[in-house]
């Protein structure tokens, strides 16, 4: 069948949409000032933060709450206990909190809370404080909150914390009492178990005040580069020379919905030109067993960004960081936390993928807790496609390993639902291959439904749309929609939200005179449009295009060197459909879907060959 594997390539076509916003939409909106004193001698540190919330909601408040994730890491936390009890628990988790000690926990201590200068009442349960408001915060009305907390940054365990593996002093992600959304489904408030985020659309303004030979990197733009130095000066810009004590770094972070920061007295500090005019910054050990992977990795960063802003749409900040921190790699706004001590194409992956969730998740700010499989399947799948040309691997289908981890899970009787909630995944490896591998294949696959050139023209709709806002599933899906002329809310409603599997199969060929009768039969539940590749005995190929009656549409012609015919459409009810070919020519041999776009469960019934 190599005759039919020459034709897997699939091409991407960039055409532009314009942007058709809902008006009914409204999202809230911070505006944080916080100040933070960084004593790196006990990894303890005190924080002011005032909060101008305004509530765009048609809905009065009176609760607010706040994420405290810090408090996960303490024995008998939730994070601890379902670490411990999960089948398959994170290696790098796994009992670990449950054995630290009381100066390696991590804490968010409130102090101090008010509204608007009077003190209000709240109760602390876990990593999330419920606020009982003095005033109710009326729809199009604001407020201010003024708090005062202490903190321990943990010994590192997960994502974020002090002293990791390679030596880093702090990852500092999720290290601020956080405001939760309040959005068109109430508030998400949910407790830190280990998963993902989702918040508020605001303005930062962040003072840090630490030792005067930290280096800091991460979210937002440095207001005082002259007074800090650490590489940040400009050429011909004038740097005091690091002294004794402390110094106060200023960011300002415009229109992000998270802060995140890393620092260490060991940073080396690079900067490298972006596509139109970002400035890419590199912060990782100085360690000269690394130095040349992350200095090689600066330039491909740069083609990495001028790919996702071909493919998806302008990087719309401007500047970039790539940080060695963490515990493997995570985004935030305007940075990423990755492990540096690796292999240059591991290094390279891993950016790719957190710098692809710039766009997926920090500028389509999707809830990642409810809808995990839009922000990280989207990022594998488009990653997959810059690695594949950025890295010239030249792999037929770049996504043939997601194809296998959900095949792999598809059959495996332990698959849930792509709607289920991230914390609530029986086990570890379920979750992973939903959100990344099964979402990248609803991404890979919607191209072999609607067309490649329509996925291409959805994407970059799809982030004209809904850039800075929180889009759902349905906006997704209504794009796509728009796009293509498709009907597909059968296909959003199949794949996540059932386990319904796909499942083509040739069931007979029987060749009466000059004419091949063909019956195909649909065996698995969800259904799909067939594309039929036949090879004749003299050589000569054709694609036989089935419709999916309830799409209403035919897509473009994939392949415009090969012949298609077009035949009726084939409604879901029934579970077989049968054609003659009768063009007198004999049929070598066919194959469902040679692309190998379709996710079909069972491929060995997708091919058929005459006998010799």
């Amino acid at each position: 069948m190599k005759q039919f594997l020459s034709v897997i390539f699939f091409i991407a076509v960039i055409i532009s949409a314009s942007a058709q916003n809902n008006p009914c939409y409204w999202q809230q909106e911070v505006d944080y000032k916080m100040d933070v004193q960084m004593n790196v001698k006990n990894f303890q540190y005190q924080g002011t933060q005032e909060l101008k919330y305004t509530n765009n909601s048609p809905d009065t408040l009176t609760k607010v709450y706040y994420h405290l994730y810090f408090n996960a890491f303490q024995p008998g936390s939730e994070m601890d206990v379902r670490s411990r009890t999960i089948a398959d628990p994170d290696s790098r988790v796994t009992d670990r909190i449950s054995k630290l000690t009381p100066d390696e926990i991590g804490y968010i201590k409130p102090n101090l809370f008010t509204q608007n200068n009077v003190a209000a009442k709240y109760t602390i349960k876990g990593t999330v404080m419920e606020v009982v408001l003095n005033e109710p915060i009326l729809p199009g009305g604001s407020t201010v909150f003024n708090m005062e907390w202490d903190a321990q940054v943990p010994l590192q365990v997960r994502r974020s914390g002090r002293d990791s593996s390679e030596g880093i002093a702090l990852t500092m992600t999720q290290w601020y009492p956080k405001l939760a959304e309040y959005d068109f489904e109430g508030w998400h408030a949910d407790p830190y178990i280990g998963r993902e985020f989702h918040g508020v659309w605001g303005n930062f303004d962040v003072t840090i005040t630490i030792d005067a030979d930290y280096t800091i990197g991460g979210t937002g733009y440095l207001q005082n580069p002259a007074e800090v130095g650490h590489g940040y000066t400009e050429p011909g810009q004038k740097w005091m020379k690091p002294k004794k004590g402390k110094y106060t770094w200023h960011f300002l972070a415009p229109d992000v919905h998270d802060f995140a920061w890393a620092a260490d007295n060991q940073y080396v500090h690079d900067t490298y030109p972006g596509p139109n005019g970002v400035t890419l910054h590199f912060f990782y050990k100085n360690d000269p067993e690394i130095a040349e992977n992350w200095k090689n990795l600066q330039p491909k960063t740069a083609a990495l960004m001028q790919f996702f802003n071909e493919q998806i749409g302008q990087y719309p900040y401007e500047q970039y960081s790539v940080i060695q921190g963490g515990d493997g790699g995570m985004e935030y706004a305007m940075s990423t936390m990755i492990t540096g001590n690796r292999e240059f194409g591991s290094l390279v992956g891993v950016t790719a993928h957190e710098l692809a969730h710039s766009w997926f998740q920090f500028v389509l700010a999707t809830n990642e807790l409810k809808h995990e499989w839009m922000d990280e399947g989207f990022t594998s799948y488009i990653s997959d496609e810059a690695m594949n040309y950025v890295m010239e691997e030249n792999k037929p289908n770049p996504h043939a390993g997601s194809y296998r981890s959900y095949f792999y899970m598809a059959t495996s009787g332990n698959e849930q639902p792509l709607s289920t909630h991230a914390d609530r995944y029986a086990t570890n490896r379920a979750y992973g291959v939903n959100a990344y591998s099964k979402g990248s294949v609803f991404l890979t696959q919607l191209g072999y439904v609607i067309g490649p050139e329509n996925l291409s023209k959805t994407l970059k709709r799809f982030y004209s749309d809904f850039k800075f806002k929180h889009p759902t599933p349905t906006d997704f899906i209504r794009t796509a929609e728009k796009v293509s002329g498709f009907k597909l809310n059968w296909y959003l409603t199949d794949w996540t939200q059932t386990t319904n599997t796909i499942d083509y199969g040739i069931k007979s060929v029987e060749n009466e005179t000059d004419n091949t009768k063909i019956t195909l039969e649909r065996i698995g539940l969800m259904p799909m449009p067939i594309d039929l590749y036949v090879t004749y005995e003299d050589g000569t190929q054709e694609l036989f295009y089935i419709p999916l009656r309830m799409t209403w549409n035919e897509k473009p012609n994939p392949f415009t060197d090969l012949k298609r015919t077009v035949l009726a459409d084939w409604a879901w009810a029934y579970p077989t459909y049968t054609f003659e070919i009768k063009n007198g020519k004999k049929v070598k041999n066919m194959m469902i879907d040679a692309t190998r776009r379709m996710a079909d469960i069972n491929q060995d019934n997708n091919i058929w060959e005459r006998n010799p």
